[in-house]
C-alpha cells in the first residue's frame, strides 16, 4: 500500500488532515529501545504549525499519544502505535472543491482516482500535516541512531533562491550538524536566514508563496550500509522524502552538478586516515554503489511553493465541464520549507535505521 514503508522496520501512517487523529504505527523496532517521549515532544515541535510568520495560523499541539509498543519508556516487541488529535479545524473552507480542483494540489487526481469519494477536507491524506506521523516515527529512528554514534540534521540551504552556507561535506562534526536544528528559524548563517524571512513575508504580502531547498546530511555513519541497484541508499532515502508531499526532487552529494564535471573533477580521491579509508572530496554525497563509504551523507530535497495562495487562479468547473475562477479559502504556509526541515531530517532518520537494522541481522546470521 502506497501509505506503508516495509524493510526491516515497517512503517504505516494514517489518517486525514481534519479526521479525528493522524497516526503512525512502526513495526520491528528492537526490545528493549529506550524512547524519551520529551525529547520527541520537542522534534515534532519543529514541525508544528503557528511557530513563525512563515507558518500557517491553524494551531495545533501535536502531542504524540502512544497507543502500544512502550512499556515503562521502553519497546516492548510490540508494533509502535501513536496518534496526535486534530484539535482545530475548519473543514467548510474546503467544500467546493470537488468540483474545482486547486491548481498545483492533488484535488484532481484524487477525484478522477477515488471517484469523489476522497476527503477533500485540508487536503486530505494528502496533506502535509501527514508529516507529523512520519516525523514521530523519524524522531523515534533518530533518538536510536543517536545512541549508535550517528546523527542527523538539516538546514534550509535556500529560499526564493537566497541560499545558506552549506554543510562541510567532508569534515562536517556533530555539532555544525544539529546547530541549525536549534533554531526557530533553522539556517546556518543568520543573516541569510533574515533575507529568506524577508522575502517570505513579501510573497504573503503579494497573497503569494515561495519554496526553497533543504540540505541534509548523516554524520558518524559506518561503509558498507544499503544495497546496490533498487535498495540503494538513495533509492531508500528518496521514497521516503517524496512522502513529504512538497518534495519535487531529491539530488545527492554534487546532484545535478555532476553532468557539469569531467571524471578528474568528480571523482573523490582516497587516502588514509590512521586505519580508516577517507576521500578528500565528497562529491558523491557519501554514497558510492548504493552503499555508504563512512563519509557524511549528504543529500538535498527542493521543495515547491505552496500552491494554496490567496490570488485568484485559473481552474475547471468538473461538474460543468468549463473553466472557472478559484479563490482559495483556509489557512496556509507562505512558505513550506521551514517547517519541513525536521520532515526530511525524519525521513532521512527512518531509511538509515531501516538499513542498519538489516546489517545487524544479517551479521547475526551463520
Amino acid at each position: 500500500m502506497s501509505s506503508i514503508y516495509h524493510g526491516q522496520l515497517t512503517v504505516s501512517i494514517f489518517g486525514q488532515s481534519h479526521a479525528p487523529a493522524i497516526g503512525v504505527t512502526v513495526d520491528g523496532i528492537p526490545a528493549g529501545e529506550t524512547v524519551d517521549l520529551e525529547e520527541l515532544q520537542a522534534f515534532l515541535a519543529r514541525r508544528a504549525p503557528g511557530t513563525g510568520a512563515w507558518s500557517t495560523t491553524r494551531k495545533e499541539g501535536d502531542k504524540p499519544e502512544v497507543l502500544s509498543g512502550l512499556v515503562q519508556g521502553k519497546t516492548c516487541g510490540a508494533p509502535l502505535a501513536a496518534v496526535i488529535r486534530n484539535t482545530n479545524t475548519r473543514s467548510g473552507d474546503y467544500e467546493n472543491l470537488k468540483d474545482i480542483p486547486r491548481p498545483g494540489h492533488a484535488d484532481y487526481t484524487a477525484q478522477v482516482k477515488y471517484g469523489g469519494f476522497q476527503d477533500v477536507a485540508g487536503g486530505g491524506h494528502f496533506s502535509g500535516r501527514l508529516t507529523a506521523p512520519l516525523c514521530i516515527a523519524g524522531g523515534i529512528c533518530k533518538q536510536l541512531l543517536a545512541r549508535r554514534g550517528i546523527f542527523v540534521g538539516a538546514h534550509i540551504a535556500a529560499i526564493a533562491g537566497i541560499p545558506d552556507a552549506t554543510f562541510d561535506p567532508v569534515g562536517l562534526e556533530q555539532s555544525a550538524l544539529q546547530a541549525p536544528g536549534e533554531k526557530i528559524f533553522p539556517v546556518i548563517d543568520d543573516e541569510a536566514g533574515e533575507r529568506m524571512q524577508a522575502a517570505i513575508a513579501e510573497a504573503k504580502a503579494q497573497l503569494d508563496s515561495v519554496g526553497g531547498v533543504i540540505e541534509c546530511a548523516v554524520v558518524g555513519l559506518p561503509a558498507g550500509l544499503g544495497d546496490p541497484m533498487l535498495d540503494g541508499m538513495e533509492n531508500r532515502i528518496a521514497r521516503l522524502t517524496f512522502a513529504i508531499p512538497a518534495v519535487k526532487g531529491v539530488e545527492f552529494g554534487a546532484g545535478f552538478a555532476v553532468a557539469n564535471l569531467r571524471g578528474s573533477q568528480n571523482n573523490d580521491p582516497f587516502y588514509m586516515d590512521g586505519d580508516r579509508v577517507r576521500t578528500r572530496t565528497n562529491h558523491s554525497g557519501g554514497i558510492l554503489g548504493g552503499i555508504t563509504n563512512g563519509m557524511p551523507l549528504v543529500f538535498r530535497a527542493a521543495v515547491k511553493p505552496t500552491p494554496s495562495i490567496g490570488q485568484v487562479q485559473d481552474s475547471v468547473s468538473l461538474s460543468r465541464k468549463e473553466n472557472t475562477k478559484l479563490e482559495i479559502k483556509g489557512r496556509h504556509d507562505p512558505c513550506i520549507v521551514p517547517r519541513a526541515v525536521p520532515c526530511v531530517e525524519a525521513a532521512a532518520a527512518i531509511a538509515v535505521y531501516d538499513a542498519l537494522l538489516e546489517q545487524e541481522k544479517r551479521r547475526e546470521q551463520p
